[in-house]
């Protein structure tokens, strides 16, 4: 009687999230990410044994923190987000799409640190020594203690580190640096992690502060392992419309500061400037009320912005209305539509609706579906808003309006930039202190608050 021995199936596991299975398959199952499923080796288990101790734990009083205090880098938007600026030994992954400013905001930030008596290496991947020298002239980003490489090689780069001495590294981007001394294309999952591990030994080694550039996928997520967003120390998020000269960074991962601060730039050609008021840029300039618009103060992160929402609606043949939106949610705009037509009894129907932002900002805030709701039924009814009314307020499918957080300081906001009116949600909590001469409206439901405005 003979026996068959069967061999041992060969597990699999993927580089970026560590899903594993039996067999080997082009996309993982847990992060949906294609090609990252590789065989594991099996690893023999083994111990380490306690090795002497040179030097003796600290009294975690006793540690002097001096070495580890912000620096500012001139950029007070960015030293917003970063909770007071760059702190030695940090290492930063600043991430967005291409085109977005990345490069830009950097090499100002570059310029402004050298200016303070401070080496800066600057290694680029991506373009050539002459074609960034050329961006820094244009925006007056040249200074002494600027040091520029054009460079691909982690091994060169690392060596240009070890000659300088540098307080401040920029790598442009991470995903363009690739080590001999593993294998895989420039940008792959294994020269990624091998590149970033060997920056950031050298940053936590030197004390020196690091900003490594990421790109981003079609969807938005940084690309690269999911690895390296855990070794770093921040993480930001560069935001914007192409179209618009608006442009937002935010920390999605910040050890040393809030995650919670969003700061504004302005992109033009002569460079990138920040925007301690930004809310200039969302409002339209107008003589005289128009109907189908409505002024909204939304908060990105822990500063408001006020914004305004625009409606058109034009009467249609057609069986199926068109539904068009700009800087808003698509989706929520229907659902607005819808509330107004069973809530309210407004016919829309009929009609296509043309539902957009001033400036190009983006509205993603549930705060704004009270403003979102005011501008179309304006835009119906022919019957413009009061020119010094703001609205905000979160909108339920049964109607209601449901309460946001910030309402006091949405109206501060708005009582500072010369509104006098609001309609906001009634809270619990209250609105807080109003200004003196500042009249607000507290509302339960959608159709309450139509009544106060379209008699």
């Amino acid at each position: 009687m003979s026996t068959k021995t069967r061999s041992k199936a060969p597990a699999y596991r993927c580089a970026e999230c560590g899903w594993s299975t039996a067999k080997w398959v082009g996309r993982c199952g847990e992060c949906q990410a294609w090609g990252t499923v590789e065989e594991a080796t099996p690893v023999a288990a083994r111990t380490t044994a306690a090795a002497a101790v040179s030097r003796p734990a600290e009294r975690i009083a006793d540690v002097d923190a001096t070495n580890a205090a912000f620096r500012a880098t001139g950029v007070e938007e960015l030293d917003r987000v970063l909770g007071g600026g760059l702190v030695p030994g940090a290492v930063i992954l600043l991430a967005g799409e291409p085109g977005i400013g990345k490069s830009t905001l950097l090499l100002d930030v570059a310029a402004r640190v050298a200016r303070q008596d401070r080496d800066v290496l600057y290694v680029t991947g991506e373009e050539s020594a002459a074609q960034v020298k050329l961006r820094a002239e244009r925006i007056s980003a040249v200074a002494d203690n600027l040091y520029l490489t054009a460079e691909t090689d982690l091994g060169i780069a690392l060596g240009h580190v070890e000659q300088l001495q540098p307080s401040l590294l920029i790598v442009d981007s991470v995903q363009t640096l690739s080590s001999s001394a593993v294998e895989g294309a420039a940008g792959g999952v294994t020269q990624v992690r091998e590149v970033a591990a060997s920056l950031i030994n050298a940053a936590k080694t030197k004390g020196m502060t690091t900003i490594l550039v990421g790109h981003v996928t079609k969807d938005g997520s940084i690309a690269g392992p999911r690895l390296l967003e855990h070794l770093v120390d921040v993480v930001c998020q560069f935001d914007g419309d192409r179209h618009s000269r608006l442009r937002l960074v935010r920390a999605v991962k910040n050890r040393y500061g809030p995650t919670d601060e969003v700061g504004c730039f302005d992109l033009t050609e002569a460079g990138i400037e920040g925007l301690t008021d930004p809310s200039g840029l969302f409002v339209s300039r107008t003589k005289d009320p128009v109907s189908g618009t409505c002024i909204t103060v939304t908060l990105e992160g822990r500063r408001p912005l006020v914004a305004e929402v625009q409606a058109l609606l034009a009467e249609t043949s057609n069986a199926q209305p068109r539904r068009a939106t700009s800087g808003l949610d698509s989706s929520r705009v229907a659902m607005m539509m819808a509330v107004l037509q069973r809530r309210a009894s407004m016919s829309l129907h009929k009609d296509d609706s043309y539902v957009a932002t001033v400036g190009g900002v983006r509205l993603g805030e549930p705060a704004t579906d009270l403003a979102t709701v005011l501008a179309i039924a304006s835009a119906k009814t022919n019957q413009p808003l009061p020119a010094q009314l703001i609205a905000f307020g979160e909108v339920g499918l049964a109607g209601e309006v449901r309460p946001v957080p910030g309402i006091g300081r949405r109206i501060q906001e708005a009582e500072r930039l010369g509104f006098t009116h609001a309609i906001v949600p009634a809270s619990p909590d209250g609105t807080g202190q109003v200004p003196a001469g500042f009249t607000v409206k507290e509302v339960h439901t959608v159709s309450e608050a139509l009544s106060t405005l379209f008699r």
